[in-house]
């Protein structure tokens, strides 16, 4: 029998959503359906029956598996099959993962897992926002401890109005796309990219997202008081609130002391892990089994020192006030060879980002349930461990490093030329050299200078900085440009990227209960200035994009041909355009719309290769000279190749000046004649007139004196006009174009 599911439906801004539960997954902790329009995610949460020994996290992991049988396809891949996950997969699990992890207990050690597959994808609404509600829903229903629900929309700006839930179609008219999750009361994850919106409208739009969610909120609580299951109870890794006094009491003045000496971030944090080792000792003894609950008692209380002088003297770690920069120096052309480069460095934090030029060809082909097939502009970060001082295996990119490069490469795109005026794809790779707070920003800032000192003719130079909250009650200070140990003690990580006339990213995740929508703008005004501050620091440096590409960058001449002569450049099996690359050394791509792309390093190669293809492509003028090779002659005229695989016929009578009994007389097979075109028949064959230039005529005398005439000397069928030497030669007309 089949079981008779749970829905629950809400319809937000005329768009219905359905939660569907009890029929799939039933030994799962949760199981959910999420619908819109014909997009469908499944949302699967569980947690282990044990304890896991030996960690001071919480584990949590959140997948989304994506599967291309939900868009109706077969994956691309050579086993035909899914692989690792996509970039756009990573992504989605990290949006998932963002808003659901601080509403979990602290001292939970259980792993909890969640699990999302897409089941169905009509290719207008997204799956990202589903798979936030999904899960929270999943999770919400289940046994698992977690103090959600969570309700996330997307909102989009179209002609100034705010949209919700906007389609992919309606994305491409919109200025904003802002991805938003709370709670009842507050904003937990914020993931936009926009086309220089202003900090007051983004205030605007964050609101309107919050308030449009409670819906989603309502729905799911709805679910929970109805179906869900009692909550299990765990085994609490709590510290008794005894020691961790006890330790606050100790280390409050040493730590208080190390703050107050000048050192860098090694120096500093080889202080404190020396205190840390002494206190454990003094508190634990020989007992190992006490160690844990004094490391994680050092850690609150570090937390509460560092908090409370912040908040008391607005002095933070390093010795700046809150809104105070740290120091900056950039330079850019950094690799002889490579297109572009740029180095920005803030304090500790270096990051190296190098600038590559590619043709068409060389666009990332996407095998993902989104829309989009190609990826024109690339950015890739890595964030190697000797960044941080540390020795580790290397492996391949984290799902930080893709989260990263995805946050740069989003604030970037609004100032990157469309194609039709810069025909390249672009790569950007950031190497993190140093890591002491915000390199995601710092990436940002060392990919305008290196597109700057490519030449690429961005619209503006976009900078980014992180910004941080430290909040007790009342109390509360926005941090700008936040160290990593202040990302890591505070309430809020906040990194805003933009121009000197809005924002292009934003992305902040906020870890205490909400703040208001003042503080929202005071932090995002104080962003601003910061964001200010530091482009003036970039553009005494470089100011503008160079004027010309870099030596060893590819030159990318455009031409447009007729759709019917692509076939004629590519030949049979890509001979006749591999040839041309060959004897050029021209790179050259060709677009379904007869875009013809020539990509060299030099302008000569480029002329030769451009000439190859027009003279493949153009159309014989009735009028114009040409200098063409017989390639066979008959009784009645001479057949003469005036283009690139176009014939046309030379009439006897038209040979020379004077009366000609014999064709060979005259030309034979292999000659270099010039001749003019008399005509061009409806069948598109081709008249010639050797003795057109001979004479001087005009075109008008030459198509009189050349005129067809009926009679003796006409081959039956072509009216002696010549022949498609691809074809049939059976004294048929001339002219056409050679078949390939």
């Amino acid at each position: 029998m089949i079981p008779e599911p749970k829905r629950y439906s809400v319809t937000i801004s005329n768009k219905t959503f359905t939660f569907e539960t009890g029929k799939l997954a039933g030994q799962a902790g949760g199981a959910v359906n999420l619908q819109l329009g014909e997009t469908v995610v499944f949302a699967a949460a569980t947690m282990s029956a044990e304890v896991r020994q030996g960690i001071d996290f919480f584990p949590l992991t959140v997948d989304y598996e994506e599967r291309m049988y939900a868009g109706g396809r077969i994956p691309g891949s050579f086993f035909r099959r899914e692989g690792r996950p996509t970039e756009e997969a990573i992504l989605t699990a990290r949006l998932t993962d963002r808003p659901l992890r601080p509403l979990f207990p602290k001292d939970l050690r259980n792993d909890v897992q969640v699990i999302l597959y897409a089941f169905s994808t009509d290719g207008e609404n997204p799956i990202d926002i589903l798979a936030v509600n999904a899960a929270s829903a999943a999770l919400m229903i289940s046994d698992i401890p977690w103090n959600g629900p969570v309700g996330a929309v997307r909102v989009g700006r179209i002609e100034g109005e705010f949209v919700l839930n906007p389609t992919y179609s309606d994305l491409e008219y919109s200025d904003l796309d802002l991805r938003i999750a709370g709670t009842r009361d507050a904003i937990l994850m914020v993931e936009c990219g926009a086309n220089e919106v202003t900090e007051d409208v983004m205030v605007k739009a964050l609101e309107f997202g919050h308030q449009s969610l409670q819906p989603l909120i309502d729905i799911q609580e709805q679910m929970r008081a109805e179906i869900g299951k009692p909550k299990r109870a765990y085994t609490s890794f709590a510290v008794d609130p005894a020691l961790k006094e006890q330790v606050y009491e100790r280390i409050r003045q040493p730590v208080t002391d190390i703050l107050s000496q000048p050192y860098v971030k090694t120096e500093r944090n080889l202080a404190l892990d020396q205190l840390r080792e002494s206190v454990v000792l003094e508190f634990a003894g020989e007992d190992e089994t006490l160690a844990p609950a004094v490391k994680s008692a050092f850690e609150d209380a570090f937390r509460k020192v560092v908090r409370d002088r912040i908040l008391e003297t607005g002095i933070r770690p390093d010795g700046r006030r809150t809104n105070e920069i740290r120091p900056i120096w950039c330079e850019v052309n950094v690799s002889p060879r490579a297109h572009g480069s740029g180095i920005f460095t803030r304090g500790e934090t270096q990051v190296m980002t190098i600038a590559t030029l590619g043709t068409p060809r060389e666009a990332q082909e996407l095998d993902n349930l989104t829309p989009s097939e190609t990826k024109r502009y690339m950015h890739h970060y890595n964030f190697p461990p000797f960044s941080t001082g540390e020795a580790r295996a290397l492996r391949g990119a984290s799902r930080r490093e893709i989260g990263h490069g995805a946050l740069a490469e989003r604030a970037l795109l609004p100032v990157i030329p469309p194609e039709s005026e810069f025909p390249y794809v672009l790569r950007l790779v950031s190497e993190v050299l140093s890591s002491n707070g915000s390199s995601s920003m710092a990436s940002v800032c060392g990919s305008t200078l290196a597109l700057m000192d490519t030449g690429v003719p961005i619209k503006a130079p976009v900078a980014g900085v992180a910004m941080g909250l430290i909040k007790e009650g009342d109390r509360y200070a926005i941090l700008t440009d936040i160290l990593g140990m202040e990302d890591h003690l505070g309430d809020m990580d906040f990194k805003v990227a933009g121009t000197d006339r809005g924002i292009t990213a934003l992305q902040m995740d906020i870890k205490i209960g909400g703040i208001s929508s003042e503080m929202m703008a005071e932090a995002l005004e104080q962003a601003r200035q910061g964001r200010i501050q530091i482009l003036d620091k970039m553009m005494e440096v470089i100011s503008a994009p160079r004027p010309d590409l870099k030596p060893h960058a590819p030159r990318i001449t455009v031409l447009h041909i007729p759709v019917d002569k692509i076939g004629a450049v590519i030949g049979p099996g890509g001979k006749t355009i591999r040839s041309i690359q060959d004897e050029t050394g021209a790179k050259i791509d060709i677009g379904e719309d007869g875009s013809v792309y020539i990509a060299t390093t030099d302008g000569e190669s480029a002329m030769r290769a451009r000439e190859r293809v027009e003279a493949l492509t153009e159309t014989a003028v009735i009028g114009r000279i040409y200098t063409g090779r017989v390639v066979r002659t008959t009784d009645f005229g001479a057949f003469v190749e005036i283009l690139p695989n176009v014939d046309g016929m030379v009439h006897i009578s038209q040979l020379d000046t004077q009366r000609v009994d014999k064709v060979e007389d005259v030309v034979r097979v292999g000659d270099e004649i010039t001749v003019m075109v008399t005509d061009i028949d409806p069948q598109g064959k081709i008249r010639l007139s050797r003795q057109a230039v001979l004479e001087g005529w005009t075109p008008e005398e030459a198509a009189e004196r050349d005129r067809p005439r009926s009679g003796a000397g006409r081959p039956a069928g072509g009216g002696g006009r010549g022949g498609d030497r691809g074809g049939d030669r059976r004294g048929s007309g001339g002219g056409r174009r050679r078949r390939q």
